[in-house]
């Protein structure tokens, strides 16, 4: 399981790093990023979780991964938080 974790939390990070590139002159400050990220994982997200998610179903499920991890674990590694909530559900 922990290799399942570590794989997708590097694909959280992989995508996080390309959001940043595409928004650089702004710092990556993005209000509608994760309507971006779910069009950056949504081929690649299935793979990860077993199910297939629309755009705004992923966009929406990312966006409560960020409001849970900002409310529970804020210190934490954001990608890895992502990872383990999504797989151990």
């Amino acid at each position: 399981m922990e290799d399942k974790i570590n794989t997708l939390a590097d694909l959280f990070r992989e995508v996080g790093h390309a959001h940043h590139q595409a928004f650089v002159a702004v710092n990556g400050a993005d209000p509608d990023w994760p309507l971006w990220y779910a069009d950056y994982l949504l081929d690649k997200l299935p793979a990860h979780i077993g199910q297939a998610l629309n755009r705004e179903q992923t966009a929406d499920l990312l966006l409560r991964l960020h409001q849970a991890h900002s409310s529970a674990a804020p210190t934490s590694d954001w990608a890895d938080y992502y990872a383990r909530r999504l797989l151990q559900a």
